[in-house]
């Protein structure tokens, strides 16, 4: 695992955009079918916006119907941490990133297999980087711990 990051929450302002901003230092939510990663099927590794750690494969994603990115489990498990979530009169399971506290979105048990999870994700959290620039980067496709 990576060193984690703390930053100022001016810090944060002003690396992030403000729809950024909002979801992950806010913990909001992105309207559903509306992230630039929802319908998006290419090949390669979706890290957090905000510090770069390596969180999801899209050997991984799946179409969950909810207009939201969706994975059946992260790259390396110890690179997100989960919380309780109870507002909104109900109980969820948050998702952050273990490096930068970034609220990334919550988990649910009603995925497909190997894992039965559905990491629903808000496209702001993530940025994307294609298997093309991964393997000239020198780096391998992702493996599951």
């Amino acid at each position: 695992m990576h060193d984690r990051v703390y930053k100022t929450d001016d810090e944060w302002r002003e690396q992030l955009s403000p729809e950024q901003y909002r979801v992950m230092r806010q913990k909001g939510t992105e309207t559903p079918f509306s992230g630039a990663f929802w319908d998006h099927h290419g090949q390669g590794v979706y890290s957090c916006a905000g510090c770069g750690c390596t969180l999801f494969s899209s050997k991984a994603k799946f179409d969950s119907g909810t207009g939201w990115p969706s994975f059946w489990g992260p790259i390396t498990p110890s690179h997100v941490n989960h919380h309780d979530d109870r507002t909104f009169l109900h109980a969820r399971t948050e998702v952050v990133c273990n490096r930068c506290g970034a609220h990334l979105g919550h988990v649910f048990d009603d995925g497909p297999g190997p894992t039965g999870l559905r990491y629903c994700i808000n496209s702001a959290a993530l940025v994307f980087e294609p298997q093309e620039q991964l393997l000239a980067d020198g780096l391998s496709a992702p493996a599951y711990e």
